[in-house]
């Protein structure tokens, strides 16, 4: 334990050692941080969930406008008793939900809880958007099925 390390020389008078150990000192100080830094699992994840929710925004936006468009050509060729078929798909869609939320409330741990909050005030934000893509899907599929039957 009294030993230097092999790869430093030896203190020659009593200020370079304490320079020596004031230089430990700091490299030591320097790596605890970096280590604490490390440890801090809340904060690294907090900054991955804010990088997540902005490639989520930036690909969202993208969505958004490709499903508007695909609407807008869809709509257009779909027959009235189609759009009232999906119409009545999305109300019974709503239930669903509605009762799937009502069930993650009572069996779901509080984060859980939370996160789902979260993405259930995302889709009344993006509202229109959600239902036209369900209403999108709805309409293909049963367009589909028309088709092929």
């Amino acid at each position: 334990m009294n030993q230097p390390p092999h790869d430093e020389p030896t203190a020659s008078s009593p200020d370079q050692l304490r320079e020596q150990v004031e230089e430990t000192r700091q490299e030591l100080g320097q790596t605890v941080e970096a280590l604490a830094a490390n440890a801090d699992v809340k904060a690294r994840a907090q900054e991955k969930a804010a990088e997540v929710k902005q490639q989520a925004a930036a690909k969202a936006g993208e969505l958004k406008a490709k499903a508007a468009q695909t609407a807008a050509q869809v709509q257009e060729k779909i027959p009235e008793p189609v759009k009232d078929k999906a119409a009545s798909a999305a109300g019974q869609a709503r239930a669903k939900a509605a009762q799937a939320t009502h069930l993650l409330q009572e069996k779901a741990p509080e984060p859980v809880r939370q996160k789902a909050a979260q993405g259930a005030q995302a889709a009344r934000d993006n509202r229109t958007l959600l239902l036209t893509a369900a209403g999108v899907a709805v309409l293909v599929w049963l367009a589909c099925r028309r088709t092929k039957g």
